[in-house]
């Protein structure tokens, strides 16, 4: 007969998402995530088989609140130029609001795990190209209808999206500056056009 959980997942998860965000995958021990969350080694083992699978499941949380609705947000209509740089702003304001410094799990991700774990490396990719997707789709159609000029291609303007906030991320991370951070914001909106 299989055992209740006794602890709350959701609670559990959310808390080894903030440990890793903290110390990284390889900076985090089994003991520290004890600790963050509370729940004892072997209901860790039990519910997510090893480290790695809690990591999966931290990966899926930080997807869920930050990556999707993201994707919402730029799927609602916004004027694309409002919208792209309430987008930076919002990232901007993320990192200097941060005093712990905590690193996106994607950036960290990609660093750290996609080229030792295949499941790692798809998570980035799906959850990255869903974002490319519709960002790609707010440019395109802000170039159709003249909000944008067309002289870059819709895609590729969507990468240095990313890239741009990815790099404020990682900026921030060293030196959560406003005022530089902001500098990066204005020139990724410039080269939108």
């Amino acid at each position: 007969m299989a055992r209740v959980r006794e602890f709350d997942t959701e609670a559990a998860v959310h808390a080894a998402m903030e440990a890793f965000r903290c110390r990284g995958y390889e900076g985090t021990s089994v003991q520290d995530l004890v600790d963050a969350t509370g729940v004892g080694r072997g209901s860790l083992y039990g519910a997510f088989g090893n480290k790695e699978g809690l990591y999966l499941a931290a990966m899926e949380r930080y997807r869920l609140l930050y990556a999707v609705p993201l994707i919402d947000m730029l799927r609602a209509g916004t004027p694309a130029r409002a919208l792209l740089r309430e987008v930076l702003v919002a990232t901007v304001d993320g990192i200097v609001r941060d005093g712990d410094r905590k690193s996106c799990l994607i950036v960290g991700a990609t660093t750290e795990r996609v080229s030792q774990d295949p499941k790692v490396a798809a998570h980035v990719r799906s959850t990255t190209a869903a974002l490319e997707d519709a960002l790609r789709d707010v440019i395109a159609t802000a170039q159709a209808d003249g909000q944008l000029p067309d002289r870059r291609n819709a895609r590729d303007l969507a990468r240095h999206f990313i890239v741009t906030m990815h790099g404020l991320r990682v900026m921030g991370a060293m030196s959560p500056d406003r005022t530089s951070l902001m500098g990066v914001v204005d020139a990724a909106l410039d080269a939108l056009g």
